[in-house]
């Protein structure tokens, strides 16, 4: 058997730039990855099969991680099989890439499981036929995305730093936001080069500072709890705060573990979906060892960090 984790991403800037011929949008990332994770299990099979956890996520074609299996096989060039199961911890629609990372950890775990020999990069260029998110998923860590999200700039390791996500039960179709997005409206950018620059430097106060989404303020217009969230997580005690992706989760930037369970227990006193975790690269755990998040789905008497 291959085990796959699949880490959910948090946006650290998101800046869009101008809406492109082709219909996508031109974007600037700062992307991180975090010890919240999916797992992607897979063995050989004589045909593609592929089961979920999650009750109501699909498992037909419409499950983009059922996609890149196929996507793979057509690249493998035969009729080789697999069955695959996901572990489904990642909120559905939350901004936190939980589709994209689970196709990522597919790509990833067929070209193990069939010995293809693929490189990482060739991974991620075939995850761009996938989603937008999908080859910086690949990789996972730290990464300046450009393009439509597909041009990737892997950079330093993020300093080690707390995370408390809080999602809220509401939906968001990204779709929409960017729909809505009006780009002449925009008063404010994030500063993508400082944020680089902060991250190259390891100084996460700087990074606190420099967190930016021009999704915002159309998700807050939408769902304006979302933006009572992201102003309760700087009162809290967070060095910064933002809503990751098209939302509706907020993340906050914790220095301390301590003031980070507090944040976490004050926000599980009114929002049933809060986690506890740390920034990550994709090698950082492995399934077996068992360090999981603090969250609602954290298992009774589960190791702590």
């Amino acid at each position: 058997m291959v085990c796959e984790k699949a880490p959910a991403k948090i946006n650290l800037s998101l800046d869009v730039l101008y809406r492109r011929d082709d219909g996508y949008h031109e974007v600037e990332m700062v992307m991180q990855t975090v010890d919240f994770a999916d797992r992607v299990f897979l063995e050989a099979a004589d045909e593609l099969r592929f089961t979920c956890s999650h009750p109501t996520l699909p498992t037909d074609e419409r499950n983009l991680a059922l996609r890149a299996a196929r996507l793979m096989q057509r690249v493998a060039g035969g009729g080789l099989g697999a069955s695959i199961h996901l572990d489904k911890r990642i909120p559905l629609s939350a901004g936190l890439a939980g589709g994209s990372t689970d196709a990522a950890a597919v790509l990833r775990g067929l070209n193990r499981l069939w010995r293809l020999g693929l490189t990482l990069d060739e991974l991620a260029e075939i995850g761009a036929a996938l989603g937008s998110d999908v080859p910086f998923c690949v990789y996972g860590g730290t990464a300046l995305a450009r393009g439509r999200g597909e041009r990737i700039e892997i950079l330093p390791p993020c300093p080690p730093v707390w995370v408390v996500l809080v999602h809220p039960p509401i939906s968001v179709s990204t779709a929409s936001v960017y729909a809505r997005l009006r780009l002449d409206e925009v008063r404010s950018h994030p500063e993508t080069p400082r944020m680089v620059n902060a991250v190259r430097k390891g100084d996460i106060e700087e990074i606190a500072r420099r967190l930016g989404n021009v999704l915002e303020t159309v998700t807050f217009a939408l769902h304006p709890e979302v933006r009572r969230i992201k102003a309760q997580m700087i009162r809290f005690g967070a060095l910064g705060a933002l809503m990751s992706g098209s939302g509706p989760t907020v993340f906050g930037l914790v220095d301390r573990q301590t003031k980070a369970e507090r944040i976490y227990n004050a926000f599980r006193g009114f929002v049933r979906e809060v986690y506890l975790t740390r920034v990550c690269s994709l090698g950082d755990d492995v399934v077996g060892k068992r360090r999981e998040v603090y969250g609602c789905h954290r298992p009774d008497g589960g190791e702590r960090f």
